[in-house]
C-alpha cells in the first residue's frame, strides 16, 4: 500500500510543480537569468584553480626529475 501512496504523492507533487512553473514562468526565467551566469563564473573559477594546480604539479615533477639526474 505504501508504494501506491508514494506514486500518487509523486504525481500530485509533479502536477503542482508544473502548475507553479506555468503560473510563475516570468519569475522563474528571471531567477534562471541571474543564476546561470553565477554558475558559469563559479565553474570557471574551479576550472582555473584546477588548471593552476595541475601546472604547479607538473613543474614540481620536472624539478624533481632534474634533481635526480
Amino acid at each position: 500500500m505504501g508504494k501506491y501512496v508514494s506514486v500518487i504523492g509523486g504525481l500530485v507533487v509533479i502536477l503542482l510543480g508544473v502548475m507553479g512553473l506555468i503560473r510563475w514562468l516570468p519569475n522563474f526565467v528571471s531567477v534562471l537569468k541571474a543564476t546561470v551566469p553565477c554558475i558559469l563564473i563559479l565553474g570557471g573559477l574551479i576550472a582555473l584553480a584546477a588548471g593552476i594546480s595541475e601546472v604547479k604539479d607538473s613543474l614540481k615533477v620536472k624539478e624533481e626529475t632534474k634533481e635526480t639526474k
